[in-house]
C-alpha cells in the first residue's frame, strides 16, 4: 500500500537518525554493557525485556527459556545436528513396548551451590510442574507421561504419575502410549531437574541472584531487575574443564535502534531478529551481515471467541481474510518470511515427508471481497447494525506495533472497520493473555518438539496454550485420534483434518512462518543454534584476534 511505503521512509530515516546520534553521544554508563578485560571470555547478549520468569517450570516465552537454559541441563541434550544425546543421564535404556524409559544419572553431579544433585531432585521437578498449583503454562509437554494429564487436571495423586527415582542414579519413566519423541522432550527446559530445598524454603527461589540454584554450564551472579542478568562458569558442572566462557551477560535494551548501535560498537556480541531495525534488515541480508535460517514457528493472532464481535465466526473468518499476509512480510517484517496460509510451516519433517507440503495452504491471503461478505452475514446474523468496538492487543515492541498498525489500516481500508490498538509490556501482556483478559491478541508460537502434533495439540478444549475460549468436538477427537494411533499415515491424515478445522473456524488466523535472523560477531564460536528450543551456550568460545 501506498501509505505503508510512505511510512517505512519516515520511520527508516528516524532510525538512521538516532543510530547516529548515538553513536555521536555514545550510550552512557547506564545505557550499555561494560567492558570487559581483554582476557576475559565473556558472551555479551541482549534479552530486550525483564524476563516473564527464570522459573524453569514457568519460562515459556523464548527470552526466558535462553537464559534458564544456560543455567539448567535435563537428562539429555540436543547436539548441532537436532539429535538428543545424554546429557546428566549417562544413558538411557527403551522397553521393548516403547513405554518405558529408565535414565541412569552420571556419577557426581552437584548443584551450583556443590550439593549432590541426584535423580529424586527429577522426580520433584516434573512432579512440581504437573502440580496445578504451580500453574505451569508448560505443563502439557510432560502430559505424555502416564497419568500426567490427570494430575495436572485434579483426576490423580502425585504418586499416580509415571515418574519414579529407583535410586539415586535411576529415574524410571512410564508414558501413557508409545511417543516417538520423548528423547527430544526431555531436552527441552521445562523438564529441567529443580533444587527442592531451596524452592520450598524459598518462595521466590528463581527471582533474584543469592537464592538461585542450577546444575548447568553457568551460574547465577547478578540480576538488576529490567536491567541486566550476569552468569558466570559453574565449576561444579560435570562437564566444567570443557566450558571456555566466563559467563554470559544479558541486557535489557527494548528500543531496536539503540540494540543495533550497542551491537555495532561492540557492546553485543549477537543480536536476535527482534532487535534489529525491519528497516535495516533487508540491506544487512544483502550485505550477509545477517544470517537467515528457517525458523520453527509462527506470528498469529487469536481471538476470544467470548467476546463480541468474536463470538460469530464468519466475523473472525472476515478478520482472517482481509489480512494482507505477504504485505507485511515485505513491508513490515521483512525478513525473507513466508506469508503462513496454513498453521503448521514448512520443514515439520514426518515419516511420510514435509507436512506443510502434503497438506498444501489451506488459508487463501487478502480475499477483501469474501471478507466484506462474511462481515456482512456476521453481522446480520447477530443483529448488529454496528460492530462492536475492537481493540488489539501486542506486546511493547517496535515491530509488534509497526505490524498492529498495517494491520489496523487494512481493516479501515477494507473492511470499513476502525480498531483501537493496545500495547503491554511482556509480563502483563503474558498475563492478560493466558487469563483470556483479551479481545483479539497478536500471538505468536515457537515449537517445543519438531512434530505437527506439537502446533496443533494448543487448541484442544481446556488446552493452557489454547486462550481463545474455542472449542470444537470433532477437532478434540482428531487430536486424542492422532495420540493414540501407532500408523503413521493414518495419524498424519488426522492432523491435516485438525489443521483445516482450526483455518474454517478461525479463533486464530496465522500470518507469516518465522525466520531466524542473526547478527553475529565472527569470533562467536562454536554456539549450537536450536531450529526448535533455545540456544546452547555450554561450549562458546570467543575467539582472540
Amino acid at each position: 500500500m501506498e501509505g505503508m511505503h510512505m511510512k517505512k521512509s519516515f520511520r527508516t530515516g528516524l532510525i538512521v537518525w538516532v543510530i547516529l546520534s548515538l553513536a555521536a553521544v555514545g550510550c552512557g554508563a547506564d545505557g550499555g554493557q561494560k567492558a570487559e578485560s581483554p582476557d576475559q571470555q565473556v558472551l555479551q547478549l541482549n534479552v530486550e525485556q525483564e524476563p516473564t520468569s527464570l522459573d524453569p517450570a514457568l519460562a515459556f516465552d523464548f527470552n526466558s527459556m535462553d537464559v534458564v537454559h544456560s543455567m539448567f541441563e535435563g537428562l539429555m541434550r540436543l547436539d548441532e545436528n537436532e539429535v538428543p544425546q545424554p546429557a546428566a543421564a549417562k544413558n538411557v535404556e527403551v522397553s521393548d513396548d516403547k513405554q518405558t524409559y529408565t535414565f541412569t544419572l552420571r556419577d557426581g553431579l552437584k548443584w551450583s551451590n556443590g550439593e549432590k544433585l541426584t535423580a529424586q531432585d527429577f522426580e520433584y521437578a516434573w512432579k512440581r510442574v504437573l502440580d496445578p498449583e504451580t500453574g505451569s503454562p508448560a505443563a502439557f509437554l510432560l502430559f505424555f507421561i502416564e497419568n500426567a494429564e490427570e494430575y495436572n487436571s485434579g483426576g490423580a495423586d502425585a504418586d499416580q504419575v509415571g515418574v519414579e527415582a529407583l535410586d539415586e542414579k535411576t529415574l524410571k519413566v512410564k508414558l501413557g502410549q508409545p511417543t516417538p519423541f520423548f528423547k527430544q522432550l526431555v531436552c527441552y527446559t521445562v523438564y529441567s531437574p529443580v533444587y527442592q530445598n531451596g524452592v520450598e524454603k524459598e518462595k521466590n527461589a528463581f527471582s533474584n541472584a543469592e537464592s538461585f540454584v542450577g546444575n548447568g554450564a553457568f551460574k547465577m551472579e547478578k540480576w538488576k531487575h529490567d536491567d541486566r542478568i550476569k552468569v558466570v562458569k559453574n565449576e561444579n558442572y560435570w562437564q566444567a574443564d570443557r566450558v571456555k566462557l566466563d559467563g554470559i551477560h544479558w541486557a535489557m535494551s527494548a528500543e531496536e535502534a539503540t540494540a543495533y548501535q550497542q551491537y555495532k560498537s561492540g557492546e553485543f556480541h549477537m543480536l536476535y531478529d527482534t532487535s534489529i531495525p525491519p528497516e535495516l534488515k533487508s540491506s544487512l541480508i544483502q550485505k550477509g551481515e545477517v544470517k537467515v535460517t528457517p525458523g520453527s514457528g509462527l506470528e498469529f493472532f487469536r481471538f476470544n471467541v467470548d467476546k463480541e464481535p468474536f463470538n460469530n465466526k464468519k466475523i473472525r473468518r472476515a478478520f482472517a481474510l482481509a489480512v494482507d499476509r505477504q504485505s507485511i512480510v515485505n513491508h513490515v517484517i521483512q525478513g525473507q518470511e513466508k506469508p503462513a496460509l496454513a498453521y503448521v510451516p514448512p520443514g515439520v519433517k514426518t515419516e511420510v515427508g514435509d507436512f506443510r507440503e502434503k497438506g498444501g495452504n489451506i488459508l487463501k491471503d487478502a480475499r477483501y471481497e469474501e471478507a466484506k461478505k462474511l462481515l456482512k452475514e456476521g453481522m446480520e446474523e447477530e443483529g448488529w447494525d454496528k460492530l462492536p468496538e475492537v481493540t488489539l492487543l501486542y506486546s511493547t515492541s517496535d515491530k509488534n506495533k509497526e505490524q498492529a498498525e498495517a494491520i489496523q489500516e487494512m481493516y479501515r481500508e477494507h473492511l470499513d472497520v476502525s480498531i483501537k490498538l493496545q500495547n503491554q509490556e511482556s509480563k502483563v501482556f503474558f498475563e492478560n493473555q493466558r487469563n483470556k483478559n483479551y479481545q483479539f491478541s497478536r500471538s505468536s508460537f515457537l515449537a517445543d518438539y519438531n512434530d505437527p502434533y506439537n502446533y496443533l495439540e494448543s487448541f484442544q478444549t481446556d488446552h493452557p496454550v489454547n486462550r481463545t475460549n474455542w472449542s470444537d468436538e470433532k477437532y478434540d477427537e482428531l487430536l486424542e485420534k492422532a495420540y493414540q494411533e501407532k500408523d503413521e499415515i493414518q495419524r498424519l491424515d488426522y492432523l491435516h483434518q485438525a489443521e483445516e478445522i482450526l483455518i474454517e473456524e478461525a479463533p486464530i488466523f496465522p500470518v507469516y512462518y518465522y525466520n531466524d535472523l542473526i547478527l553475529e560477531k565472527p569470533k562467536v564460536k562454536h554456539l549450537i543454534r536450536h531450529q526448535v528450543g533455545p540456544n546452547d551456550y555450554t561450549f562458546v568460545e570467543i575467539e582472540k584476534k
